[in-house]
């Protein structure tokens, strides 16, 4: 009788561990088939490596029009002239024949400084416009802090992502002696816009070499948008309103790999 009892409650244990060890299993697989990555973005598209888009953006061949989906956080909306002048720089260099749209919506405030990863998981939870038919779709995050640097003003960080830091830019423009909102918007925004487009070097190729390697994909040229401080605290430093424009040797590379 007691080996018969001992039996019975080593299998009741057994059972018991077996459909413990199921459910957690279950569990998991389940939580893991349902919940992406942080940070992924649905379908594959717009997973990809920063520049990987770049011949999609310049030629009309697979994608006839460009559209913008800009989100910011509150106070931080760019400036209209700054949208117009974006537009303006995107249909001078893309053949684009249904032309360049832009959108902004506000989203949530984050009051904090953000890395490369917090962005990517932020875009994730909110971003709507993916491409998808003839219109290839680009995501820009205007935050409401810096980025953790306190150096970055935006950078570009996917195929077709970019993060401006809002609150960077604007506590450094607009006051006596210092740059106009609408020149450091329009400046660092077409800087990042450049790097999806695969200057310098990075996806779009040189025609003739004239990349940065010291500064990573960036022009050699002190007065080209591609130069590294564009996007930086350091164009803030002997400061001009005229946004800067690409170089001869940026405007050849992105003629040559399908731009107008």
């Amino acid at each position: 009788m007691e080996k018969k009892l001992t039996n019975n409650y080593k299998k009741s244990a057994l059972k018991k561990i077996f459909l413990f060890v199921f459910a957690t299993l279950f569990f998991f697989s389940c939580k893991k088939s349902n919940n992406s990555a942080p940070g992924t973005l649905p379908g594959s598209y717009s997973n990809q490596a920063l520049g990987a888009s770049a011949h999609d953006m310049l030629s009309g061949a697979k994608y006839t029009a460009i559209h913008i989906e800009v989100q910011y956080m509150p106070g931080y909306q760019l400036d209209p002239t700054a949208i117009t002048n974006v537009t303006n720089y995107l249909e001078t260099l893309c053949n684009k024949p249904n032309g360049v749209t832009i959108s902004q919506t506000q989203i949530a405030a984050n009051g904090d400084t953000l890395n490369v990863s917090q962005v990517a998981v932020i875009e994730a939870q909110n971003r709507t416009a993916y491409t998808s038919g003839a219109t290839l779709a680009l995501y820009v995050l205007v935050t409401d802090g810096y980025d953790t640097s306190l150096n970055v003003l935006g950078f570009a960080f996917r195929n077709t992502s970019i993060c401006l830091f809002g609150k960077d830019m604007f506590d450094h423009s607009g006051g006596v002696g210092e740059v106009t909102r609408i020149s450091i918007e329009s400046s660092v925004l077409e800087h990042e816009l450049g790097h999806i487009m695969g200057l310098v070097n990075l996806g779009t190729p040189m025609v003739i070499d004239h990349q940065d390697v010291a500064n990573g994909n960036h022009c050699i040229n002190p007065n080209c948008l591609m130069y590294y401080a564009t996007e930086t605290h350091k164009s803030l430093v002997g400061f001009t309103n005229a946004v800067p424009v690409l170089d001869s040797n940026c405007r050849n590379d992105l003629h040559a790999y399908g731009g107008k």
